[in-house]
């Protein structure tokens, strides 16, 4: 039976790796994965995350700083090629995942969503000291390995 459970988890897996875009570059490792959905799911509980193409592309135009995270299963896939451009020219890290559906999940969403910019401190109000902390630690060691992965591939 735990066999059975393990072959089906690595055929989603790979299932998730076809629907892969082409221009899925720097593609997020397991473990960054999972960190960065991590941050994703507490930064959308204290109210610092934007979702969707126009709230990010919105956003960045702005001025607004953050790590942007790009779903690399989106088809058709113009719908997001300007996403990295935009962060390029304006000095913001991303990072691509393999799941739509996994990153609508981390930031508290049903509906598969396409790009989140986690931003370092909310747009309305306040956080607690000791939220702000955790926050800017998290986001920090993401933002450190997403460089480091970019800095590898290029």
């Amino acid at each position: 039976m735990g066999s059975d459970s393990e072959t089906e988890k690595s055929q989603k897996e790979r299932k998730k790796l076809l629907a892969l875009a082409p221009i899925a570059k720097p593609l997020a490792g397991k473990k960054l994965c999972k960190r960065t959905l991590k941050l994703v799911r507490r930064a959308s509980e204290s109210k610092c995350v934007k979702r969707g193409v126009k709230e990010v592309v919105k956003s960045i135009r702005r001025g607004n700083k953050g790590l942007c995270v790009i779903a690399g299963n989106i088809s058709p896939i113009d719908v997001i090629t300007h996403v990295p451009i935009l962060c390029e020219e304006a000095d913001i890290p991303y990072v691509y995942v393999p799941s739509k559906e996994d990153l609508a999940t981390a930031g508290a969403t049903k509906r598969p969503t396409c790009c989140v910019l986690v931003l370092t401190k909310p747009t309305k109000g306040e956080l607690g000291q000791e939220e702000q902390e955790k926050l800017k630690a998290d986001y920090e060691q993401v933002v450190s390995d997403v460089s480091e992965l970019t800095s590898s591939l290029f």
